[in-house]
């Protein structure tokens, strides 16, 4: 199931999400990584709206941590899935 995400207008935080993949080939897995860039207040909502969608849960992202040297911060979610 894919699930798309729609912003809300009336959020003034705002976050950049990225995804990236990479592979193990013995295991056949593949190891997806989301990462969202913003506010602490951006990046959090997010989350609870990933989470609201059924994504992922809250606590299978890492904290946030700075990115870069604009004051933002960063918050990585790492999900192995099978890949056929």
């Amino acid at each position: 199931m894919q699930a798309y995400f729609v912003p809300n207008d009336n959020q003034l935080p705002s976050a950049e999400v990225s995804i990236q993949a990479s592979s193990d080939p013995v295991s056949g897995k593949e190891f997806i990584k989301v990462m969202v860039i913003g506010s602490r207040k951006g990046i959090n909502s997010i989350i609870k709206t990933l989470h609201r969608l059924r994504f992922a849960d809250v606590r299978e992202w890492s904290p946030p941590i700075p990115y870069g040297a604009s004051g933002e911060m960063m918050s990585l979610l790492r999900r192995p899935i099978i890949v056929d």
